[in-house]
């Protein structure tokens, strides 16, 4: 799986001022990142807030982005969820037509055990036509997908060819790295570790940040997979001070505001979030300004 080594970005879904899907800014953030560099887009991941679009809105949004991007750079859509006989309808539900992967983020809510994982994915893999990411981030599951499942499913089951993981753990990441099949990625989650894992072996970022810095970012995580090791320093301390304020009032509130900041898309969530405060989009505006 080539196409996913790199800079991917979880796209948000902008909205009006009534909540409803703001296409043209959508528009205009796809083709702001693909003129950025990033090597592939992510729909309807956790940054989508695809927790409240309907599955007409994600059909929509789907096959928008389809016809915007233009096969211009990969696509991978997010699918996952806590029911697994209700993802398997999910995967079945959408034209996967221009899609290459789907990530699935680890079951939540419930806190399977660590079988209750295994079986859970490898009934979609048994299901998915489409190449499985796993999506490891016990922060918002609660539960961790330990390195001896990753390893255990990555051996089992050939079209699940990476995982994305947001766990923080590095020792564990480094287990997964350590004894992976060859041709098994992994993927940060997490954008403030994404240097630290590429020089442990890591193909790259599922990123959140890359979506308001799309060229720094790319250039930070391609210097580090060639070993350029100095440029890429020099660009993730050139971002560094952003990592902080982008997640300190939840995501995607943070990354909407940076990017309604640079006159992108407007900073509008569905509730149970709430729009950026004042002081933090005051944050940006400094952060960007000395920029």
């Amino acid at each position: 799986m080539d196409k996913i080594i790199g800079t991917g970005v979880a796209l948000v879904t902008p909205f009006n001022s009534d909540h409803s899907i703001d296409f043209d800014s959508l528009k205009k953030l796809i083709n702001y990142v693909i003129d950025g560099g990033v090597e592939y887009l992510v729909l309807l991941g956790t940054t989508a807030e695809s927790a409240t679009l309907s599955s007409s809105e994600k059909i929509q949004i789907v096959n928008y982005c389809k016809e915007i991007n233009k096969n211009r750079i990969p696509i991978v859509l997010g699918i996952g969820g806590n029911n697994t006989s209700n993802v398997i309808k999910q995967i079945k539900m959408f034209d996967l037509d221009g899609i290459e992967a789907i990530l699935s983020v680890c079951p939540y809510y419930n806190k399977p055990s660590q079988m209750g994982i295994y079986n859970h994915y490898a009934e979609l893999a048994k299901s998915s036509p489409l190449p499985i990411i796993l999506y490891n981030v016990p922060s918002r599951t609660s539960v961790n997908i330990s390195s001896d499942t990753v390893l255990k499913l990555a051996n089992d089951f050939k079209n699940i060819v990476a995982i994305k993981e947001a766990s923080g753990d590095l020792e564990q990441i480094m287990r997964i790295i350590k004894d992976k099949p060859k041709d098994f990625l992994v993927i940060s989650g997490d954008d403030p570790l994404t240097l630290p894992m590429i020089y442990m072996g890591g193909k790259g970022v599922i990123s959140v940040l890359a979506q308001s810095h799309p060229k720094e970012f790319s250039k930070m995580v391609s210097n580090g997979l060639l070993g350029k090791i100095d440029l890429a320093n020099k660009l993730h301390y050139k971002l560094f001070q952003l990592y902080n304020p982008l997640f300190i009032e939840g995501n995607p509130v943070g990354i909407k505001a940076c990017l309604e900041t640079l006159g992108i898309i407007k900073s509008f969530v569905r509730l149970p979030l709430s729009e950026a405060s004042k002081e933090l989009k005051d944050t940006f505006k400094n952060i960007l300004n000395k920029n």
